[in-house]
C-alpha cells in the first residue's frame, strides 16, 4: 500500500466578477500520484503549473477562493480531503510537515526559535519542557547549527537565511514524520548555501526512511536527489516515471520542452521553462491543455489524452505516445 495515493484532485478557484457572474479558475485538473514509503519524487514544471497548489490540497491549507471540488488523498489509511480540523492538525506536524519558501517569514518572529521547537514537540506528544529542550538543542547539532545550546535562545530575525532553514529542517524532522514536502525550500538562498541545505535535507530524510515530495522548477535539483519524478502543466501531471527514465526518454512534448531549455553544461542551475506564456486558467483549451504551445499538435489533441505506458514506472499523457507506443493506455 501505498503511504500516499492523490487521485483526481481538482482544485478550483471560485470567485463572482464585479457582475456577480461566477468566475472558476481551474488550477488542478485531476492530479494522480502515489508515493512510496522511503521515496523521493520531484514534482517539476513552471510557475502556475500547480505544483505548490498540490502541496496546499494535500495539506489542506487552502483558504477561500481555493478548494477541493473533486478527488481524493488517502495518507495511509486516512482520507484527508474533508477530514475534520481536529484530526488533520495531529497529522500535520507529526505525520507530515512541510517546509515552505522564505524560511525567515515562515518562523514566528516574536517567539525564540527554542519555544518554537518545544512546542511543536508538546503539540504532538506527552513530553515534558525540559526533555523537548534537550531534543531541539539535538535537532540543531544534527542540522549543522553551531553552539546549539545558546542558539536555541535566539530570535528568528537574528539568524540567516541559510540557519533560518535549517531551522525549519529542524522543525520538520524532530517529530519524525513519515513525510515531508519541501516546497521551493532553498528559494533566495545562496548557490552554495542551497546545496549544502539540499544535502542535509534529503541525506537526513534517506536515513530516516522517510518520503518526501520535492517541489522545484530546477531540473538539476530533481535529476541529483529524486528517484522518481512528476512533470506538471496547467494543474496536470504530464508525464511521470523514474527519473533516470524520464530524462533519458522524455515523451511528452512539455518534459521535451523542459529539457531542451535546461543548462548542458554541468553544475549550472536554472528554473525550467519553456515557449509561450501560460494557459488562462479560467479559460483552458479543450483537450490536451498544452496543445496552443506545442509544435506538433494535430487535431486529436482536442481531447484529452490518457496516460500511456512507456517503460516500466515511466508513463505520459499524449496522443502521439499512443500512436507510436505498443502499449496500451493506463488503466485500459
Amino acid at each position: 500500500m501505498s503511504l500516499l495515493k492523490v487521485d483526481n484532485l481538482h482544485t478550483h478557484f471560485v470567485t463572482r466578477d464585479l457582475k456577480d457572474e461566477l468566475r472558476v479558475a481551474k488550477a488542478l485538473n485531476g492530479v494522480s500520484f502515489a508515493l512510496e514509503q522511503g521515496e523521493i519524487l520531484g514534482l517539476v514544471g513552471e510557475t502556475g503549473a500547480g505544483k505548490s497548489l498540490t502541496a496546499m490540497s494535500i495539506m489542506g491549507l487552502l483558504s477561500p477562493p481555493a478548494r477541493v471540488v473533486e478527488g481524493s488523498v488517502r495518507f495511509k489509511e486516512t482520507e484527508l480531503i474533508n477530514l475534520p480540523v481536529g484530526d488533520l492538525d495531529q497529522l500535520r506536524g507529526q505525520e507530515i510537515t512541510m517546509i515552505v519558501q522564505s524560511p525567515v517569514s515562515s518562523l514566528d518572529p516574536l517567539k525564540r526559535i527554542g519555544r518554537q521547537l518545544i512546542r511543536m514537540q508538546q503539540v504532538h506528544r506527552a513530553i515534558t519542557t525540559a526533555e523537548a529542550r534537550k531534543r531541539a538543542i539535538e535537532m540543531l547539532r544534527i542540522v549543522g547549527i553551531p553552539n546549539p545550546e545558546r542558539r536555541i535562545r535566539a530570535w528568528p530575525h537574528e539568524l540567516s537565511g541559510g540557519m533560518a532553514q535549517r531551522v525549519l529542517i529542524a522543525m520538520a524532522l524532530i517529530n519524525e514524520p513519515s513525510l515531508i514536502i519541501a516546497d521551493e525550500p532553498t528559494t533566495g538562498l545562496d548557490v552554495t548555501v542551497q546545496a549544502q541545505i539540499l544535502d542535509l535535507l534529503l541525506d537526513l530524510v534517506s536515513e530516516r526512511s522517510m518520503s518526501a515530495i520535492v517541489i522545484t522548477h530546477d531540473l538539476g535539483i530533481v535529476a541529483h536527489y529524486c528517484g522518481r519524478m512528476a512533470v506538471m502543466f496547467a494543474g496536470r501531471i504530464v508525464e511521470e516515471g523514474p527519473t533516470r527514465d524520464v530524462f533519458k526518454n522524455p515523451s511528452h512534448p512539455y518534459t521535451q520542452a523542459l529539457i531542451s531549455s535546461a543548462p548542458s553544461h554541468a553544475g549550472s542551475r536554472q528554473r525550467a521553462s519553456a515557449a509561450g506564456p501560460p494557459p488562462n486558467l479560467y479559460n483552458l483549451p479543450e483537450g490536451c491543455h498544452y496543445r496552443d504551445r506545442c509544435p506538433s499538435a494535430r487535431d486529436i489533441c482536442a481531447t484529452q489524452p490518457h496516460p500511456v505506458m512507456v517503460s516500466a514506472g515511466h508513463q505520459a499523457a499524449c496522443h502521439f505516445v499512443a500512436e507510436t507506443s505498443s502499449q496500451e493506455p493506463v488503466g485500459s
